[in-house]
């Protein structure tokens, strides 16, 4: 099936009475097939030509592939290279602190499924088309630490979700678990390294959708070291009836297999992998090729946390290994991400704009500056930057705008080796993750505290300058005693980590990838994202020091490896190198690339073989192209 012309595909852009339509989902994303063009399947068409005539043309060298665009000197020489920023739009007016957050989140429980999962893809009874599980027998059959537990999804629409008492009810995409009804985020899924999961991922979004987005799903937990297949490659997107490029066929669900083990596995020959690599806070969303944003914002979101016999998720745990860090009910995810609301206070977001769309209103949990009610005890608050394009630097405040300090445990998915006590400010880039321990315990009842955003930032190429008071977010009352001793504690040494072994780096493969713009669009190494070419083929076990290069485009990139891990060797900025922050100098999946700017991270790549992405999880740069796809493949040499 080929193509559609610019012009059809304009025709398909419709006004709904309260939502903005920008593509029909069976417009913008045709059957895939053999004709689809070399630098991208068919449904991204229309995306790439209408970006490109919206955006002014790039100044670039005509030195091929690896075009660079000019070096920018200031906010002004940006508008003359790359056309003035896209205006943003102003959200109506919010009634603030009208909504209580549930006092502990949604927690997943688990099912019998039926039909039972399969090591291949069960089609007859409607799954996708992936790829066999690998490792089956020996990940999943076999006898581990604990025996297999399975969960069930729906990504499913919410036709009545109130953000804030001042908008109307409206459409949101979100996941059902055990609960009737959609939300967002979705139900929080608890998991034990040693427990192989399974989670199944239907699809019932609505096929006649109205609004932006894509009703096919490819569902990415975010951080896992997971095989190809349960990955969410963008690729691997489907519906009952359609499939996306890198699946055999359809599908109304497809089963996710996590089996929750150590980064290093076979390097360790211990039956359970390298605890030093362990993950901790971890997220699901949508990774949809070319709808990740739209069907992200539209909230396809939620978290997964995974725990250990260091980090138990029980404060009471009396194992000398334990860390007794504060547990649930008091251990809870936030996600904070901005969104942009139309003069009705209908969610709005625009697809083909290259530049996105900057959000000036925060949802938290999904709600607009919403309450959260906490007992006079630790609380451990993992926070997440759910995108898609706004940075924030987080402040504790008191009503009187004086700030307080809390202890920063952990980066990205992972505990730091050691806290950082007497904290007061945290950044987060998009998708970034910190946790924290805040002890209530200080504050009498009746307290309230605010969590506030003092990042400025006005468009969605970086944030500008940290301004005091900021805006408030999130509203915090300390309203109750718990009801028994506070147990938890923050020790003073966390999760060790793998020394660096300098003769491993120097003996390493360099990679470098360059993440900038080509013809007003997003590009890694000058080329636009094909889900079915591979720009990197690595032998499993290899070890590898990658060097993420931003050459001064005007735009901060948050760039996210799938699967693996790294550790930061070293930053450049404008040449110079600038040192690693604390909170940086543990295992990230996410690496802020600001201008004129280099990182070298060092990866290994274990356990598992296929296909994987890296890209800016800058939302709407993955959409227009800002990824690239590399392969881990068997090393049949007996070395790596």
């Amino acid at each position: 099936m080929k193509s559609r012309s610019l012009v059809d595909e304009q025709k398909k852009l419709q006004v709904s009475e309260q939502e903005v339509t920008h593509i029909s989902a069976d417009e913008a994303a045709p059957t895939p097939s053999a004709e689809d063009s070399e630098q991208g399947a068919a449904r991204r068409s229309f995306l790439k030509l209408t970006g490109a005539a919206l955006a002014a043309p790039l100044l670039l060298s005509s030195s091929g592939s690896g075009a660079k665009s000019r070096r920018r000197k200031d906010d002004d020489e940006d508008d003359k290279n790359d056309g003035a920023p896209a205006p943003q739009l102003s959200s109506p007016p919010t009634i603030p602190w009208q909504i209580d957050l549930p006092v502990v989140v949604d927690q997943l429980q688990p099912v019998t499924l039926d039909p039972p999962p399969m090591e291949a893809a069960n089609t007859a009874a409607g799954e996708a088309g992936r790829a066999p599980h690998q490792r089956w027998n020996e990940l999943y059959v076999s006898a581990r630490q604990y025996p297999p537990i399975h969960y069930q999804l729906s990504a499913k629409e919410n036709p009545a979700w109130v953000f804030n008492p001042a908008y109307p009810p409206q459409r949101i995409w979100g996941y059902e678990g055990n609960v009737p009804g959609a939300t967002t985020p979705g139900p929080t899924i608890f998991a034990y390294y040693g427990q192989p999961t399974i989670v199944r991922m239907h699809n019932r979004l609505p096929q006649d959708h109205v609004g932006f987005g894509t009703p096919e799903i490819s569902t990415h937990l975010h951080n896992m070291h997971s095989a190809s297949e349960s990955d969410g490659y963008p690729g691997d997107y489907y519906s009952a009836n359609k499939a996306g490029p890198t699946l055999a066929s359809p599908g109304e669900f497809k089963d996710h297999c996590y089996t929750n083990i150590y980064a290093g596995y076979d390097e360790q020959q211990n039956g359970i992998g390298d605890p030093r690599e362990a993950l901790g806070t971890l997220f699901y969303h949508d990774h949809t090729l070319d709808f990740t944003a739209p069907n992200v914002v539209r909230g396809l979101m939620g978290f997964y946390l995974l725990f250990d016999h260091i980090d138990s998720g029980d404060e009471h745990d009396p194992s000398p290994s334990a860390l007794r860090l504060p547990s649930y009910p008091y251990d809870y995810p936030l996600d904070f991400s901005d969104r942009v609301f139309n003069q009705n206070g209908i969610m709005f977001w625009d697809q083909v704009n290259p530049e996105g769309v900057l959000g000036d209103k925060v949802i938290v949990n999904g709600y607009i500056e919403p309450v959260l009610r906490v007992a006079a005890r630790k609380y451990r608050l993992r926070l997440l930057n759910g995108g898609p394009s706004r940075f924030y630097e987080f402040y504790l405040v008191k009503p009187n705008n004086v700030v307080q300090t809390f202890t920063y445990i952990g980066n990205d998915g992972n505990l730091l080796p050691a806290p950082l006590f007497n904290q007061y400010r945290v950044r987060l880039a998009v998708t970034e993750r910190a946790d924290i321990v805040v002890d209530f315990a200080r504050y009498p009842i009746g307290t309230e505290l605010y969590l506030v955003n003092r990042l400025e930032q006005f468009e969605t190429r970086r944030p500008k300058d940290v301004k005091a008071p900021g805006s408030r977010v999130l509203k915090i009352i300390v309203d109750r005693y718990p009801p028994e001793q506070d147990v938890s504690q923050v020790p003073s040494a966390l999760r060790e980590l793998r020394p660096f072994d300098q003769e491993e780096i120097d003996d390493a493969k360099v990679r470098r990838w360059d993440f900038d713009r080509r013809n007003g669009m997003w590009a890694v190494n000058g080329k636009f994202f094909d889900p079915a070419v591979s720009n990197a083929k690595i032998k499993q076990g290899a070890v590898e020091v990658w060097e993420l290069v931003n050459v001064d485009d005007g735009w901060s990139h948050p760039i996210h490896i799938h699967f693996e891990e790294g550790r930061i060797l070293s930053k450049t900025r404008e040449g110079k190198e600038v040192p690693v922050p604390p909170h940086e100098q543990g295992r990230k999946d996410v690496f802020v690339l600001e201008e004129d700017s280099t990182i070298r991270v060092l990866i290994r790549f274990r356990d598992f073989l296929g296909k994987y992405p890296m890209h800016c999880h800058n939302l709407i740069h993955e959409d227009h192209a800002m990824m690239v796809r590399w392969d881990i493949e068997k090393d049949d040499s007996g070395s790596s």
